[in-house]
This record gives C-alpha cells, structure tokens and sequence, in this order.
C-alpha cells in the first residue's frame, strides 16, 4: 500500500495581487504564510483579512496567515523537517535574482523531506535577457532535496481570489518533486496539469503579455475581431517559434501556457497588458501610461525577446511591431500598414 504524503508548509513570498491571491488558494490545503514587505500589509492580512491595496474589498481566510520578516516565513516553511515545504516566489523577473538570493540564505544544509521552489513571474530579465529559470540557477544551491518550478497559465489574481475556477501548468525540475506543489495547491479550485517543460512555459508566458499589447492597440484601432483573431493566431505561432529555438517543446504552446494563457490576456478586461495596448491605440505615449502606475511585463520584455530571436534567427515581426510603438515612436497604424505589406507565405508554425 503506498505511503500517504504529509501535507506541505507553504510560504508565499511576496503579498502582491497574485501572491495573496495564490496563499489564499493555498491555505485551503495546507498551512500558509504570505511574507509581505510592508509591514502594514502583513499587519492588515493579519488582524482585517483583506490585502486592500492589490485586493480592494476581498476577504481573505481568516486562517491565512502573513509576516512581514523573510526569516519568520522560512521558519515557518521549514521549521517542520517532517514536512514538505513549497515556497512560491510571488515576486516580478527583476525582483527574482535578489529574492532568490535572500531565500538561499535561510536554507538549511540538509533536509528529510523536499524544498519545491515555484516562480510565477513572466518574461525575460531586462539586462541579460535570461529567463526566470536561468536566474533561479544562478541564484539558488543545488541541493538533492531542493526542486524548481515555474506555475503558469490562463489566470486573473483577481478571480483566483474571489474563489473562481483556474487551470494552471505546474513544470518542474525534478519532475518527482511536482506533489509537493499538487498537496498545496491542486482540487480546490484549481486544476493543476505537469509538465517538464520549463522553457516552453516560461517563453508562453513571456510572449503572449507582448501579443495582448498587440491585440489591444487593434481593438483601440477599431480593426475588428477577424484581426484579434489573426493576431492571436500568428502571435502564437511566434511564442512556438521562439520557445523551440529556445530548447521549449512545441506542443507546450497548444496548452494553458501558451494558447490558454495567451487568449486569456489578450482578451480579458482585467489584461494588464491589453490595457497598454488600447491605451497606446487611442494616441497615448508609454510615458504617460506608465506613470498612472500600471505594471505590465510585456512592456518590460518586448525588447529583450526581440533581441532573443535576432540572436536565434526566428522571425517575430508582431513582436518587432510592438517593440517599434513603444520604443521607436512609430504610430499603431502605420505599424499595421507595415504587418500587412509583409510578403504572402505559406502558413506554418
């Protein structure tokens, strides 16, 4: 008869709209603590139950728990060697270097049970264009007991929070190490599917922030759901090409990291985003939009994905389009007028 698993102690670093948003999801499982930077957050998760700065009139359970030392949301991971621990950076690509750094100084030199460390940020680092796993290796110690992971797909923080249903992509590095997250985290409300494919994942979500950018300045255009479609469709076809190159599997871009996660925010209200993209179709600048406070990583790794596909010879000309509107000062409509004049091809991927 085989073993039943012990529940795992999740630690959640980082109180951000997806981080509580996932230990919200989390402590319906398994015991959970979000370590917040600020302490009034914590203090406000705590003793209110609301995070109202990133969940504006949410309740959250009342047996989440929140700290604001990173030393006390290890402890609490950790202090139980009889016990798995997730640990999920809920944390942007430029915030992960440091936070991994940070994380590495409260590891312990040896453990029973296994450490899964599990990134949900998007994109590519701006400097060096690495991907989050690439940082994650520079970053964290290799430890026979310590597992890597990156969790993506199809998912607004917001409704995740509310209660609403999510499917998810979980790939992980060993894939054994995938239960630990699956305990904490799978058969609520959410639908949690493996995969080892930790490039494609990671590229999937990189790319499709730039393809809602995309689709949101068309919208702003006026230019019609059949060019939403085809925006989506060939915006996916480059996610595929780049994430192959890249050493990503193909069919990984058909799932919930690539397709879900892209028809997702490209088309949903709650896009961040999409928002850039109908702000900059309407005729305003990056400055502008981006001094209102809107974080939105397609922004942030347009031109290193660009610069990722020179490197590798794989075309990406919506990408390019999209890097030329918001660094070249080209107009959103004479970027279209260039896509369209492109030579007839054959479709392929």
């Amino acid at each position: 008869m085989p073993q039943a698993r012990t529940t795992p102690r999740v630690a959640v670093l980082g109180a951000g709209s997806w981080g509580t948003a996932l230990a919200a999801l989390a402590c319906a499982q398994a015991p959970t603590l979000v370590w917040a930077r600020n302490p009034a957050t914590a203090q406000e998760i705590n003793t209110r139950h609301r995070n109202e700065h990133y969940l504006p009139g949410l309740a959250l359970p009342q047996n989440l728990q929140a700290a604001d030392q990173l030393s006390q949301a290890m402890a609490f991971a950790l202090g139980d060697d009889s016990a798995p621990a997730l640990i999920i950076l809920g944390v942007p690509v430029r915030g992960l270097a440091q936070t991994c750094l940070d994380l590495a100084r409260h590891l312990p030199a040896g453990r029973r049970q296994p450490v899964l460390v599990v990134w949900t940020c998007k994109g590519f680092q701006h400097e060096s264009g690495l991907l989050p796993h690439q940082i994650a290796q520079q970053n964290l110690p290799d430890h026979a007991w310590l597992g890597r992971a990156v969790l993506s797909g199809p998912s607004f923080a917001l409704e995740v929070a509310k209660g609403l249903p999510v499917a998810l992509t979980l790939a992980s590095e060993p894939a054994a190490m995938a239960h630990v997250a699956l305990d904490a985290l799978h058969g609520t409300q959410a639908r949690l599917y493996t995969s080892s494919d930790i490039i494609g994942v990671e590229v999937g979500g990189a790319l499709k922030n730039i393809m809602a950018i995309a689709c949101g300045i068309a919208d702003a255009l006026g230019l019609g759901h059949n060019a939403r479609a085809a925006l989506i469709t060939r915006g996916l076809a480059e996610m595929q090409r780049l994430g192959v190159a890249l050493g990503g599997q193909a069919e990984t871009f058909f799932g919930l990291a690539g397709l879900g996660d892209l028809v997702l925010t490209a088309t949903g209200e709650l896009s961040r985003n999409r928002q850039v993209g109908l702000a900059l179709g309407a005729g305003q600048s990056l400055d502008s939009i981006l001094a209102t406070g809107i974080t939105a990583e397609g922004v942030r790794c347009a031109s290193a994905a660009l610069a990722m596909g020179r490197a590798h010879h794989v075309d990406l000309p919506i990408t390019e389009a999209v890097c030329q509107i918001l660094f070249h000062q080209l107009s959103p409509r004479q970027a279209v007028s260039e896509l369209l004049a492109r030579g007839a091809k054959q479709e392929s991927s």
